[in-house]
């Protein structure tokens, strides 16, 4: 995260320049070679380095989400970029997944790999494979993109390739921002006050996603589920499929009815009624546990990836085309940094908890999901006015 905080500015700034697909194709390339080498690493150091390196090239996001905005309708923006949030949230489901089944191979599946083979001596070699490979085929694919940043030869030209994608990028360009295009994007208020409501619900997201697996493991005599691990891996898997679904089907259809602001607000608010019944869900044994506690894991990933779609939307329209890859760059750094602190922040908060089991104020696990509550409120208070401008036509 932090190594993507320092880059995302410069990438957005080159999607800019030199349009999104050769910013998609470098940061994919990227990810095969330092995935690759973090799979072969045996020093600690080197292993922190190619994370860090990872994070540096991972400038992937922001012109993904201009991408997805301009190449759709403005009826299909937010199909689109749903697509967007629900791929990385199913991402950070899959991953986790692919390294628990192929890590140390020759431990786990000794008749396929024996111990003097190349994946015995680098016990976390295959999982990082299968991840380029994949990253390989998604490179490949990405051949075939039609660039969407074009440039006017001359201020009254008409017709520049005038194909498809660019009659979808002219009508999604109907769309302005209330500042002056060729203004600085960090006086442009709805921009820069979206990207502040997008950091705090991100923080919120990134210490729930940390205090979830934990407070899941954790015995029972501390108010946890006394779950495995790979109990957590099959909610998370569940989550994933049901996640997946929503977005596809019912999030484009509730967003064209209520709005983009409203419905991101409405998945604040239920979000807030959810986590409050998160303590009295560890009281549960059996077939109610296992029902409620997926049901709440799918509930709560549906309304945090409703949030973060509609405030993509919001942002994107924030600002004219040739802004918009800078602007995702802005938007990527300052939530990297928050996500940064959201794991240290989550298992500092949940391991203070623990220590207050018999607190009579705020005990254990109330106190954990009380205080991701107040982020979850100071977030959706500030998603009205006068904090959060919206531009032009966006709401």
């Amino acid at each position: 995260m932090f190594g993507r905080a320092l880059t995302s500015l410069l990438w957005g700034a080159l999607a800019d320049r030199y349009g999104r697909k050769p910013v998609i194709l470098a940061c994919c390339t990227t990810v095969i070679i330092c995935n690759t080498l973090f799979g072969l690493c045996t020093n600690f150091w080197i292993a922190v380095a190619m994370r860090f390196l990872l994070g540096c090239f991972s400038g992937i996001f922001g012109p993904v989400q201009a991408y997805a905005t301009e190449v759709c309708r403005k009826e299909y923006q937010a199909l689109g970029l749903s697509f967007i949030s629900t791929a990385w949230a199913i991402g950070l489901i899959v991953g986790p997944a692919i390294g628990g089944f192929l890590a140390q191979p020759a431990e786990k599946y000794p008749n396929v790999f024996t111990k003097d083979s190349l994946f015995a001596r680098f016990p976390y070699f295959l999982p990082c494979l299968c991840i380029s490979v994949c990253a390989t085929a998604a490179t490949i694919a990405c051949c075939w993109l039609p660039e969407t940043l074009h440039k006017h030869s001359a201020p009254n030209e008409e017709s520049y390739e005038a194909d498809h994608v660019t009659e979808k990028i002219q009508e999604n360009e109907e769309v302005r921002s209330v500042t002056d295009s060729k203004g600085s994007l960090f006086t442009n208020w709805p921009l820069i006050s979206c990207i502040v409501v997008y950091c705090i619900f991100s923080l919120h997201d990134m210490a729930y996603s940390e205090i979830f697996s934990l407070w899941a493991v954790s015995p029972r005599k501390f108010g946890g589920l006394s779950y495995t691990t790979e109990d957590v891996g099959e909610i998370l898997s569940i989550t994933g499929v049901g996640l997946f679904l929503f977005q596809l089907v019912i999030y484009p259809t509730i967003e064209r009815t209520l709005g983009t602001l409203s419905v991101a607000r409405a998945g604040a608010v239920l979000s807030i009624v959810l986590l409050s019944s998160y303590p009295f869900i560890a009281k549960l044994h059996g077939h109610n546990l296992y029902l409620i506690i997926n049901t709440a894991s799918v509930l709560k990933n549906i309304f945090a990836t409703t949030i973060f779609t509609g405030l993509i939307i919001i942002q994107n329209n924030s600002v004219s085309q040739h802004q918009r890859g800078a602007a995702n760059g802005i938007s990527m750094t300052a939530m990297s940094l928050f996500k940064a602190f959201g794991p240290a922040g989550g298992g500092a908060l949940f391991s203070l908890a623990q220590k207050r089991i018999n607190a009579s104020f705020l005990p254990g696990n109330y106190l954990i999901f009380f205080i991701l509550n107040v982020n979850l409120v100071i977030g959706l208070v500030m998603t009205f006015r006068p904090f959060l401008a919206l531009p032009g036509r966006s709401g």
